[in-house]
């Protein structure tokens, strides 16, 4: 069996007396690996490996760390097609898909390289008499990051390549379910020139999280996933007086005008609601039909376009998306599903009746779609974070929009529609972090940042882009005089007259 250990110190780190967790193949329900899971001595192992590196990699010029992440880049970009292997044998993800993620990983550290302009600071002369201030940004040292199942290459690579170019060192934490693309991308780090400590990975569970969050060596933390453990990162870090930028869950909506072109708005829902088997947190979940004839003939186009999906694993190239990743979260999609039909909302496609010849084990669900769903509802309330739509209808587009606001999850939300007025309200006034005109998963390119608003990110940072900066630096401003000139006779300045 393939045992999955620890990247400490530039090197691979294993400890046969730590506990292991069961890697899963999604699509065969077979375990393929093992993995060890930290305790609280490994994770300060890893911390303090990062202390004594943040010492030389803090005073490395900015362009010197640029050119190693530029070399980084180049090594990931060759190994692109591994690293997405590794993310679809673990977490189930097609191989364009798991490749498009590892792509948009990239494009962060594209971003990160330009480091040296991006810790330009701002100068001003003659605030006073022969008074002069500035500022600079700095590094606040020791960085961590816990990273989700869903995207184990990208969002870690939204996390450390903006942390490292800062002067920051960085440990991270990667989600066990799908742990040996993180490994990879520290062991192209080596590779690449970055000193080791820089870099670590520890894997593990809520042991190694809470080493990371109370250790005092840590200096900042950054997270993505559910909002019940964003809100715990988020309150167990600043107690201990750390950092944090917490990204939590989502229920995002796309609102329907009566206007919208209907062929490409159920395009753009499909891939949306269903791609990467619904587990995104850009992902569509509800649609809200504005008025009866949008929903008529949304609904006869859905049902017609999204029984042409095809579900199966990474290793047929027609798979449209893949099975869910664990069995325990294939479950938890199931009872959403039963409790949506105790509920009273109609499942206008059951996507539970699907079956793989040769993969009756994998934790496959095809595209569920209810219809009639009601705001007080379970499945329209909480994150499912699978396959499964909801359809909200109702008349007129001020209540579209006030289910947007009302909601407590305010990551994303998009409308469909060919109106300019319509569409500049919505972009002005939706109550959340990431909205899309006619665009449906609104993710912002790299030198952008990423982040939800209520109780999808807690903090005051997004990722990535001139937040993620912001977040990994400390703010310096120096105000300079000088009493007298000791620099010579030969240098001195000329009278004024």
């Amino acid at each position: 069996m393939r045992k999955i250990s620890h990247f400490i110190d530039g090197k691979i780190y294993t400890n046969s007396k730590l506990e292991t967790s069961p890697v899963f193949n999604p699509a065969t329900g077979e375990q393929i690996a093992e993995v060890e899971l930290a305790d609280t001595e490994t994770t300060k192992l890893a911390i303090n490996s990062s202390v004594k590196a943040q010492v030389t990699w803090s005073k490395t010029t900015p362009i010197a760390r640029s050119r190693i992440l530029s070399k980084y880049k180049d090594l990931l970009i060759k190994n692109h097609e591994n690293l997405a292997k590794a993310v679809s044998q673990e977490h189930g993800k097609t191989i364009p898909d798991a490749k498009g993620s590892v792509q948009r990983g990239i494009e962060v550290v594209e971003f990160a390289i330009g480091i040296p302009e991006l810790l330009k600071g701002d100068h001003s002369a003659n605030v006073g008499t022969n008074v002069d201030s500035f500022n600079m940004r700095q590094p606040i040292g020791v960085c961590a990051g816990i990273t989700p199942f869903n995207f184990p290459a990208m969002v870690p690579m939204w996390m450390y390549p903006v942390a490292i170019a800062c002067g920051n060192t960085f440990v991270l934490k990667p989600s066990e379910k799908d742990p040996t693309c993180p490994i990879m991308l520290a062991e192209l780090a080596i590779e690449a020139g970055f000193p080791k400590g820089v870099l670590n990975v520890v894997n593990g569970n809520k042991v190694s999280v809470d080493a990371l969050l109370e250790d005092q060596n840590v200096k900042a933390i950054s997270f993505v996933g559910s909002s019940p453990v964003a809100e715990y990162i988020y309150h167990t870090g600043t107690k201990n007086n750390k950092r944090v930028q917490a990204l939590g869950g989502a229920k995002n909506h796309m609102i329907v005008m009566p206007d919208a072109d209907i062929a490409k708005t159920t395009d753009a829902i499909i891939g949306s609601a269903f791609g990467s088997a619904g587990e995104r947190c850009m992902a569509i979940s509800v649609a809200v039909c504005v008025g009866k004839e949008t929903s008529e003939k949304l609904k006869e186009n859905l049902l017609k376009e999204t029984a042409k999906l095809k579900v199966g694993p990474y290793t047929d190239e027609n798979s449209d998306y893949g099975p869910l990743n664990t069995k325990a979260h294939y479950e938890k999609v199931l009872n959403y599903i039963s409790i949506g039909e105790k509920e009273g909302a109609k499942l206008i496609m059951d996507g539970r009746k699907i079956k793989l010849q040769g993969y009756e084990n994998g934790y496959f669900l095809g595209p569920c779609i209810f219809d009639d769903v009601k705001p007080n509802m379970a499945i329209y309330k909480e994150e499912i974070f699978g396959p499964v739509l909801s359809i909200v209808n109702v008349e007129k587009y001020n209540e579209a929009l006030k289910l947007v606001d009302d909601h407590e999850l305010g990551n994303g939300a998009a409308i469909f529609t060919k109106s300019g007025n319509i569409a500049k309200h919505f972009t002005e006034n939706a109550q959340a972090g990431m909205v899309g005109v006619n665009v449906p998963i609104p993710v912002p390119v790299a030198y952008h940042s990423f982040g939800g608003w209520k109780k999808s990110l807690y903090g005051d940072h997004a990722m990535h882009g001139p937040e993620g900066v912001r977040f990994y630096t400390k703010l310096k401003t120096a105000t300079i005089t000088w009493v007298e000139d000791n620099a010579g006779p030969e240098f001195t300045l000329p009278v004024l007259s």
